[in-house]
């Protein structure tokens, strides 16, 4: 149900942050649910978007009418603006994209593919795209090609297909190298200290996938949940390779997917995959396929990602919805799971985030560098902003002197 304002007000009780990322998604906190697919389902988006952040729905399991229901039950239950994910190697992306800018949706977050068209499509509403890149090449091509309102900047720590750069290098490059272009940073975030680090290396916003994936509203099955809740479950129990679904991804570390990690499948299996995948995808026959190999249009490593991304399916599917972690089922993690104890209410966890965030960056660090700065908790503006006017009074010193 859609919150009333009172109801806001008495829910909404850290001060807002200001950045480029909240004024352009005209949210309250710098806070995203990504779309994850099974997971990032209406109600947990409607839920971070009440609790003031901005969330994004998965799209990769829904056909085009669900994805339409998806949406309506989002504005259902509430008013503020949120996402839609569209995963464009996945099967029925192109309609699940045609839905969204059908519904006016305001936020299209696209990956894995050119959105050009979708930014077409969005610029008749005033709508916003936002790339998931995992590089400055990527990031190139969503600028110039894609004409990318921000980018979702995925580093080597994240759950599923983060890239080969670690958040701590990848952020800071991209926020040099773009300047003009508002940055999320995904991988390795999920507290307050990790939303500060982000804003300080220059980001505007953060994504937690893991994080928002372990609470009460989240549909990951419960069994999962306490599997990764567990102390013995620290930030080096995942793995990151290319062999469970051809694209290089990081899962939780089980019994189950170090052996399909580790062991890649013989040809006839992956043409096997490939041929069912490329009919299901594209409705593309044997024939079409062979000639693509034959003359070199389809590489052999784009051959293997076809088979193993919808082969990776049952799997991802035995994991998040049915809850066999260990035995059948493999589930995308990030290395943040080590920084995941709990299973906390949307709302409750979005106040400590940010409750920290703010602690860090206005009551540590300024003591860290021999300055005091003033809080209350009427305060509306960002650590970024006070550091900001903090290094403008003293340069301004500095040149009186």
């Amino acid at each position: 149900m859609l919150l009333s304002q009172q109801a806001e007000r008495r829910l909404l009780l850290q001060p807002p942050l200001q950045t480029r990322v909240t004024q352009l998604f005209q949210c309250r906190y710098p806070v995203v649910l990504p779309g994850m697919s099974w997971i990032s389902t209406a109600e947990l988006v409607a839920a971070v978007c009440n609790a003031g952040g901005v969330g994004i729905l998965a799209t990769g399991p829904l056909t085009a009418d669900q994805t339409r229901s998806e949406i309506a039950k989002i504005r259902q239950w509430t008013s503020k603006p949120f996402g839609v994910g569209i995963t464009l190697l996945m099967p029925g992306a192109m309609d699940n994209a045609h839905v969204a800018l059908q519904e006016q949706v305001p936020i299209i977050n696209t990956s894995l593919g050119k959105a050009d068209w979708i930014a077409q499509g969005l610029r008749e509403y005033h709508g916003t795209l936002v790339c998931t890149v995992t590089n400055r090449y990527h990031a190139e091509q969503a600028i110039t090609e894609s004409h990318a309102d921000a980018l979702l900047v995925t580093g080597h720590e994240a759950a599923a297909h983060g890239g080969d750069v670690t958040s701590l290098c990848l952020i800071p490059a991209l926020a040099q190298r773009f300047p003009d272009v508002p940055l999320i940073a995904a991988g390795g975030f999920a507290t307050g200290r990790g939303l500060a680090a982000a804003l300080a290396l220059g980001a505007d916003g953060v994504a937690m996938g893991s994080r928002f994936a372990v609470t009460v509203q989240s549909p990951l099955a419960e069994a999962a949940k306490q599997f990764i809740v567990q102390p013995q479950n620290h930030e080096s129990m995942t793995i990151y390779g290319r062999n469970f679904d051809g694209i290089p991804a990081r899962v939780l570390k089980t019994p189950t997917s170090m052996q399909r990690m580790h062991q890649r499948p013989w040809w006839p299996v992956i043409w096997y995959r490939a041929v069912q995948a490329a009919w299901k995808l594209k409705q593309v026959p044997l024939w079409k396929l062979l000639v693509g190999v034959v003359t070199r249009q389809i590489s052999l490593d784009q051959l293997f990602i076809l088979a193993q991304f919808g082969a990776a399916t049952e799997a991802l599917t035995q994991a998040t919805v049915e809850g066999n972690v260990e035995t059948t089922g493999v589930q995308f993690i990030g290395q943040s799971q080590g920084l995941i104890h709990d299973i906390p209410q949307v709302h409750d966890l979005m106040q400590t985030i940010v409750q920290e965030a703010r602690h860090v960056s206005l009551d540590q660090l300024p003591t860290l560098f021999g300055t005091t700065t003033t809080t209350t908790t009427t305060t509306t503006t960002t650590c970024i902003q006070k550091n900001t006017h903090g290094n403008s009074q003293q340069q301004n010193q500095q040149q009186e002197e």
